[in-house]
């Protein structure tokens, strides 16, 4: 997909074109992975974008205790962003995907413009920028003398290029960078107050369980929609950050709710052919020229 670049963008693109030559953010283990198995660095490429989330970060608790005598909840007691009802954080990560979405757009563009395949080794990140959020990728535009170019988008992936390697050799292709973000919150009713005192040591926290379980279950499930979206068959997870905090609930006085925020990175891959169809050469053995990597495998064998 094509984007436009700032102005900066336009001008790095210009003067790498003009300069013949590349840059990139591989190690000399990654480069040597990447031509082994017939592609080349064109070129270190970005993408970034800022949005005002605005009203989107505002957060309601619908899982306060109603006016009742009872107490009982007024929603459902655990909220998750995926299912976008009022209170939630749906429009805050709405706001951060369209970011990711723009960033990632950008790179891609730089990628094309350079004559790349794809981006290798992309380094994510993300977070809150002055009352918004921000998202921005870099990696390695990547291309293979003599293939065919501009027939489709080039493909982005956040695997090292030893493991690009690996995929290609095993016959798999990377599709695209993939992601899924779930931001869930729970009120500390009375009931979660009492399990969570110390006095209840060694006691499971139930009401937290189902807050960090449903919240892991929304990520995946956006995660699982991303790949469908990109028409991969698979997934390669790279990571999976959880961010726990708590604050002061807005709705009843000295209480407080907990927010989990889960998310799910990696890249959607695509089978090209059978492993046991590529046999046309020998196993690809990468090992790291680090001395300290190399001490610690052999203390691990």
């Amino acid at each position: 997909m094509s984007a436009e670049l700032p102005a900066v963008a336009e001008a790095r693109m210009a003067a790498l074109r003009s300069s013949g030559t590349w840059g990139s953010a591989l190690t000399a283990d990654e480069f040597a992975a990447i031509r082994s198995v017939g592609f080349e660095p064109v070129g270190q490429v970005f993408g970034a974008a800022v949005y005002d989330a605005g009203a989107a970060i505002g957060y309601g608790c619908p899982g306060a205790p109603a006016s009742s005598a009872e107490g009982s909840p007024a929603g459902p007691v655990t909220q998750v962003s995926g299912r976008g009802s009022t209170g939630s954080f749906g429009p805050l990560v709405q706001a951060m995907d369209q970011a990711r979405h723009t960033a990632v757009d950008r790179m891609i563009t730089e990628c094309a413009q350079l004559g790349g395949h794809g981006v290798v080794g992309v380094h994510v990140s993300r977070g809150p920028f002055l009352g918004g959020t921000q998202f921005s990728v870099i990696g390695t535009a990547v291309r293979a003398p003599g293939a065919e170019h501009g027939r489709s988008a080039p493909f982005t992936s956040d695997v090292s290029g030893q493991d690009f390697a690996k995929l290609i050799m095993a016959g798999w292709v990377p599709v695209g960078l993939v992601l899924g973000i779930s931001i869930g919150s729970r009120h500390d009713d009375r009931a979660t107050t009492r399990q969570a005192r110390w006095v209840a040591a060694n006691a499971e926290v139930a009401a937290w369980t189902d807050l960090v379980s449903q919240s892991r279950h929304d990520a995946r499930r956006q995660l699982e929609s991303d790949v469908s979206r990109l028409g991969a068959d698979g997934v390669v997870i790279a990571a999976m950050p959880m961010r726990v905090r708590q604050r002061d609930c807005p709705a009843t006085v000295g209480r407080r709710d907990h927010i989990v925020e889960t998310s799910f990175i990696g890249t959607a891959v695509a089978g090209f052919s059978r492993a046991e169809q590529r046999a046309d050469g020998p196993p690809l053995a990468i090992m790291s020229l680090d001395p300290q990597r190399r001490q610690a495998a052999r203390i691990r064998i």
